[in-house]
């Protein structure tokens, strides 16, 4: 045994997953630890590094927007052997078919209830039970799509259920990104070991999907996963499923109904949806049948499941089999409905509905776990209340009985976490997932565990502790299985039209921009940073009088050239003054590392990750990477700049930001298909650069100024756009006017140039499928700006007026900001309208409107549905910037 285990104790006398009732480990937990090289405490530290930093390094989230927190996960997984999951995969197919049974007849002809095996006021009362909906049904064998459990090890070590999660069944994103890290984390131990993969479950879960589609769709069904938007704090989870399904990732404002049938807003065309996989809770669905207040919906999407022409996964009222009340019932609904006793018990509980047990539970309340049945209801533990809490308490469940359940208190078995340099005996529950398949339910094999945070061993259905990858071990060898080799359904010949939905669209076009905004930024506060650092008295700190040459700091030119004053402290207002201009007021630095500045480079880059949440499903793994060493590289930043009260050097945390933009816009030119997402993506990039250069150009280039402080904002302008080097190559001279407006608006094989963007922005968007009102006055404005650039003439752009200023130069550009300004507008309008808002009354009798959210918005707020943000329901709303 490794030293690492002989210093791990049990936290109390129940059941330890690691440990035997001698204390010796079990042998699959001591054999792990030998081929992990975990022999001394720093070896458990530097995996447990290891899994943050790749966490960190592929995006994983938990939370949404600004609130959102890195996803913890341990790098020990759970062990299970192959008999003792034999036996928990049994009891998990029983009770995702019982269920099953259950939500049929609830939903149809209620034999249950009316025969009294379900008290009618648990089910009737329960907001999950969407009567205006109890007509619709899917076809196939199965209702139930899909279902999550909650399950954990008592004292004995027998397992029992916590909890059903049927609404929106969340975590498997979680449980496969967790897979992947810790398999990289331990790889010679993974590759050594015969567990079962978790991969082959999405493989069933689109079967399944596919099984539930109408039958005019047989053979090619067309699947969405309808999501609440990046500001859902599942955004991560719905995306990851997204991508491994292979399904659109929409919102209900991608989606319509028109004759009948659900469609795809597609970019200049509708295209059919047979299924919806559905995140979003069910009664925010269809507005025009159910609740609408907050646009997540589609409107008519219930008629449409009602006439057979679109499923809906899980169905809607799905969510009524999540009522801990029917925790009570289930043994006796086995027995009745299969004609088996349940193999897996739930937690004892106690619906105070039943007068019995009501009274019970007013007697018992301070050992009693108490919730009501509504989801989204927290836990009261019943011996942490005082007397007059647990008074006020016994008198609401008095007046609602049939609201409220108890249930007793489970000391759930232990696993061993890394906790620093030690292992720590932590209270274990594990999330399992089904799906329908044929007769009955496939089981995910594995899960995902969650470890309670301290020494607690009171484990609760929802709870979010630290995740853990679940193993479970095999006698023989796997096999791979992709499901893209296998699936029958796949055409022979041909593609699958490209298509991608307005809110996806958006989302990359905004992508390209903040990603351009960023770096565009990052090099504007870069260049006045030199400046400041080369003409500041603060940078200089020995009262020398600001003024020197661009060379040498001297205070004139080089010999050999014309003889030129130069006023560094001049230039120096003039680029703060085009800084504050062009990107916004504020100190250097916080221009770069503040995320509330509007305008700053941090602002830019979560705006960048907002974008990237909502588009996940189209972007690579390699671009997570780039982002988080981003986001680190802003943060380090940060607490230096905390630590040294604002005296820094922009120059070089600039650079250290840019690295990792230059590296997204790498990944961006050379590792995505040139499809429509890609092209829009690319024409957000091309139109935010060329706004970039016509207003850093008005800022810095049409004023009447000295020759002296005009060379030195010249030079500064050339850095700003990363041409200084092209340009001293090129003309071998110091910077004038007529040559840099040569270079940087008139030279299409420089990259960096206005007409090398309004070519590549002409390109991008004459690939982008247009809307039947036409793109007319898009192209109108692009051409506009094109045609001003073609006949304007640098000599005459760059001569002085009466004035000493440039007015042609300033006009010229006065014209090119407005329409490239108007140009960006003109492509949201035709290519990511949304619909127009629509009032009337929905369930409730109140007016409400079917409107679709605005421009992406990095910083908005967060409002939360359901009980538990990640486990149970999907986090609802949006955000507005």
């Amino acid at each position: 045994m490794t030293d690492v285990l002989a210093g791990y104790s049990a936290a109390g006398p129940g059941h330890d997953e690691m440990l035997q009732s001698t204390g010796a480990a079990r042998e699959a937990w001591a054999q792990m630890a030998d081929l992990a090289g975990l022999a001394d405490g720093s070896q458990l530290a530097a995996r447990a590094r290891e899994v943050v930093d790749l966490l960190e390094d592929n995006g994983v989230r938990f939370g949404a927007g600004r609130a959102a927190a890195p996803w913890r996960l341990d790098p020990l997984p759970v062990l299970f052997d192959e008999l003792e999951w034999a036996r928990v995969e049994a009891g998990l197919q029983q009770r995702a078919l019982l269920l099953d049974h259950i939500l049929t007849d609830i939903s149809g002809d209620s034999r249950l209830l009316t025969s009294g095996l379900i008290p009618p006021s648990l089910v009737l009362a329960h907001p999950g039970l969407l009567r205006e909906v109890a007509d619709i049904r899917n076809p196939g064998p199965h209702q139930l799509v899909m279902l999550g459990t909650d399950i954990a090890r008592n004292a004995d070590g027998s397992w029992q259920v916590l909890a059903d999660r049927a609404q929106v069944p969340m975590g498997m994103g979680y449980a496969m990104q967790d897979r992947r890290i810790v398999a990289e984390v331990l790889s010679g131990l993974y590759r050594h070991s015969r567990i079962r993969r978790v991969g082959p479950f999405f493989q069933a879960m689109r079967a399944a999907v596919h099984g539930a589609a109408p039958q005019h769709a047989e053979g090619s069904p067309r699947a969405v996963l309808l999501s609440p938007g990046p500001f859902s704090a599942a955004a991560f989870d719905q995306a990851y499923v997204a991508t491994m399904l292979g399904y659109p990732l929409v919102e209900g404002s991608d989606l319509v109904v028109e004759d009948g049938r659900l469609w795809m807003r597609a970019l200049g065309r509708l295209e059919p949806v047979d299924v919806v996989l559905r995140h979003v809770e069910a009664a925010f669905c269809d507005p025009l049948e159910l609740r609408g207040s907050n646009g997540l919906g589609v409107p008519g999407l219930a008629q449409a499941a009602r006439e057979g022409s679109v499923s809906i996964a899980n169905p809607l009222g799905a969510g009524v089999l999540d009522n801990p009340g029917l925790l009570t019932y289930l043994p006796r609904l086995c027995r009745e409905v299969l004609g088996e006793e349940l193999l897996i018990p739930s937690t004892v509980t106690y619906w105070c509905g039943e007068r019995s047990m009501g009274s019970h539970v007013i007697a018992n309340l301070d050992r009693l776990v108490v919730r009501h049945t509504a989801p989204g209801s927290p836990s009261l533990r019943g011996w942490e209340l005082t007397i007059g809490q647990r008074a006020d308490l016994s008198a609401r469940i008095a007046a609602e009985p049939h609201l409220w359940v108890a249930q007793e208190r489970v000391e759930a078995s232990t696993t061993p976490t890394v906790n620093g340099t030690r292992l720590e005996a932590r209270a274990t529950q594990l999330r399992t997932f089904a799906a329908a398949s044929g007769d009955g339910y496939e089981i995910m094999s594995g899960g995902v565990a969650r470890v309670a945070d301290g020494a607690s061993d009171l484990v609760e259905p929802g709870t979010v502790g630290t995740a853990k990858d679940v193993w479970v071990l095999s006698s023989r060898p796997f096999t791979v299985s992709d499901p893209w080799l296998t699936e029958e359904a796949v055409p022979a010949r041909g593609r699958v039209p490209s298509s991608i939905s307005p809110g996806a669209a958006e989302g990359l076009f905004w992508f390209g921009r903040y990603a351009e905004r960023a770096e565009n930024n990052a090099r504007l506060v870069r260049a006045i940073g030199d400046r400041w650092n080369d003409f500041s008295d603060a940078a200089r700190g020995n009262g020398i009088p600001a003024s020197g040459g661009p060379a040498d700091q001297g205070g004139s030119a080089p010999s050999g050239t014309s003889r030129i004053q130069y006023d560094g402290a001049a230039a120096l207002g003039v680029l703060e003054a085009a800084l504050a201009e062009v990107v916004g007021p504020g100190a250097l630095p916080d221009l770069v590392t503040d995320p509330d500045l509007l305008g700053s480079v941090a602002q830019s880059v979560g705006g960048l990750r907002q974008c990237a949440t909502g588009v996940r499903d189209q972007l690579s793994g390699d671009m997570w990477a780039a982002l988080s060493s981003l986001e680190r590289s802003l943060e380090v930043q940060r607490r230096r700049q905390e630590r040294q009260r604002g005296a820094v050097d922009v120059g070089p945390i600039t650079t250290r930001l840019l690295e990792p933009l230059l590296s997204i816009a790498g990944i961006l030119g050379e590792a995505m298909v040139r499809d429509v997402g890609w092209c829009l993506l690319d024409a957000g990039r091309r139109l935010e650069r060329a706004q970039y250069i016509v207003e850093t150009f008005a800022a810095t280039l049409t004023a009447d100024r000295d020759p002296g402080v005009d060379a030195l904002v010249l030079e500064s302008v050339l850095n700003a756009h990363e041409s200084g080097i092209t340009y001293r190559r090129r003309y071998q001279s110091r910077a004038s006017i007529e040559t840099l407006l040569d270079l940087m608006l008139m030279d299409e094989r420089n990259p960096r140039s206005l007409r090398f963007q309004l070519s590549k922005l002409q390109v991008a968007l004459a690939q982008v499928p247009a809307p039947a009102r036409g793109v007319g006055d898009r192209d109108a404005l692009l051409a506009d700006v094109v045609g001003l650039l073609a006949e304007a003439d640098t000599h005459v752009l760059g001569a002085r007026g009466a004035d000493g200023s440039r007015d042609q130069l300033a006009d010229v550009l006065t014209a090119m900001a407005w329409r490239l300004r108007a140009l960006g507008d003109e492509i949201a309008r035709i290519h990511f309208t949304h619909p127009v808002p629509t009032a009337f009354l929905d369930a409730s009798g109140t007016y409400a409107g079917a409107a679709g959210p605005a421009a992406p918005a990095p910083f908005g707020p967060t409002h939360q549905v359901g009980d538990e943000a990640v486990w149970s329901e999907p986090g609802l709303g949006k955000g507005e910037s």
